[in-house]
């Protein structure tokens, strides 16, 4: 016959196991990161990134996808802080392969000097690996000036693209996530895109 003191021992043991697993799970999300290189077939990516789900799952829950982002480039590579995965595209034979991500570099709405630091993190990574900005006026790298902030306090939304050679592109916007009734309270999400080159710099405009 079970005892109350043997019955305690059990309950505090399962506790003790369940907080273990919660403990583990929870290291487990912190730590995903989403590794890839364009071009690579879907199935390598999730394979190298099990945080993706399969493909015949759907993308409905790809949104819902929460890690690091490291674009695995020997030249071109950078990584990201914990991050919303938005979208991939797909292409090549079948749309089996990845040409395209597109995130956001962080978990949720931040206030602007935090949004801010996000996209300075990320340029000076591109700057550093070769990455070169457009030299078009609405399309310079993103710079913390007076003007900026007045301009996204007025949710006027800065963009910046780079290319990484003649293969890569990637685009970085901050657009507010405000409540005008509330000021003080306004937040900035910012949204990352890479894949192959869709905009033309128009340098000297």
């Amino acid at each position: 016959m079970m005892t109350r003191n043997t019955r305690r021992i059990q309950l505090v043991v399962a506790t003790v196991l369940l907080l273990t697993i919660a403990v583990w799970a929870y290291r487990q999300r912190e730590s995903a990161v989403v590794t890839l290189r364009l071009g690579e077939p879907y199935e390598l990516v999730q394979k190298a990134s099990p945080v993706l789900p399969d493909r015949n799952r759907g993308w409905g829950a790809l949104p819902e996808v929460i890690a690091k982002f490291r674009f695995d480039d020997p030249v071109y590579g950078f990584t990201t802080p914990r991050s919303v995965i938005l979208d991939l595209g797909m292409g090549g034979p079948d749309n089996r392969n990845v040409t395209s991500i597109r995130l956001s570099p962080q978990t949720k709405p931040l206030p602007l000097d935090d949004a801010l630091s996000v996209v300075a993190n990320i340029q000076d990574q591109l700057h550093r690996s070769g990455w070169r900005p457009f030299q078009y006026s609405e399309m310079r790298a993103i710079e913390d000036t007076p003007q900026l902030r007045s301009d996204l306090h007025e949710c006027r939304f800065p963009m910046s693209v780079w290319n990484g050679g003649d293969r890569y592109q990637v685009s970085l916007d901050v657009g507010c996530h405000s409540v005008p009734q509330q000021p003080g309270k306004e937040r900035y999400i910012v949204t990352l895109e890479l894949g192959p080159p869709f905009w033309t710099d128009r340098s000297g405009e």
